[in-house]
């Protein structure tokens, strides 16, 4: 299954949960300081960015040359937690009266976007190149990840997308071990060990 198939997959799964979530659950808590809209304002956020960079110039070549690059070395530079927070709420707003039809159109401009594209399509974050096709692995995660968060927080039974789900697994996975964190995660996957409190790979 291509990238983009796995990305489109799991923000039309993301969709259809939006459709789910009730109009008294908007306000209530949904991720740390973020209430359920502003959770799936910033989860929207993994197609709008997509969007937004291919309307952008190409950047003069590749600088992140794998989506595992993208979690180990470049995040980090761009972690501001408190302006992905605020980002999450203005995203939230963007949602407007009807989130699932801003979205879906969000998503059908980005599908075409990228079908547009050639195979070697490079995206620019922050002034350095990635491939689309990795940063689309990215956006896998990201979708995947903030679209369970989602449905806990509305309480909805969400079996996510297989395969994006695997992509996701096999992605963070290899940030960790390019971390140094493979052993303890290996350890945890094979039932021989716990994880220490607080593991992330991200």
């Amino acid at each position: 299954m291509s990238n983009t198939t796995l990305f489109l997959d799991a923000a039309e799964s993301f969709v259809r949960l939006l459709a789910r979530v009730r109009d008294e659950q908007w306000e209530q808590p949904g991720l740390g300081v973020w209430t359920v809209r502003s959770l799936a304002g910033h989860t929207a956020r993994a197609i709008l960015t997509v969007e937004s960079y291919l309307g952008q110039d190409e950047p003069g070549s590749i600088t992140i040359p794998s989506a595992e690059a993208y979690y180990n070395d470049v995040l980090e530079q761009f972690t501001d937690h408190a302006s992905i927070e605020a980002r999450g709420v203005e995203a939230g707003v963007w949602l407007g009266d009807n989130p699932v039809a801003q979205v879906s159109d969000a998503l059908e401009r980005t599908k075409a976007l990228i079908a547009a594209q050639p195979a070697d399509r490079v995206v620019s974050i922050g002034g350095m190149g990635i491939l689309l096709d990795q940063y689309l692995r990215t956006r896998v995660v990201e979708l995947i990840v903030h679209s369970i968060d989602l449905a806990r927080a509305i309480g909805a039974d969400y079996t996510p997308p297989v395969e994006g789900v695997a992509t996701a697994v096999s992605l963070l996975a290899g940030t960790a071990a390019h971390k140094g964190q493979g052993v303890s995660l290996l350890m945890a996957l094979t039932g021989r060990a716990q994880l220490p409190p607080g593991f992330t790979t991200v």
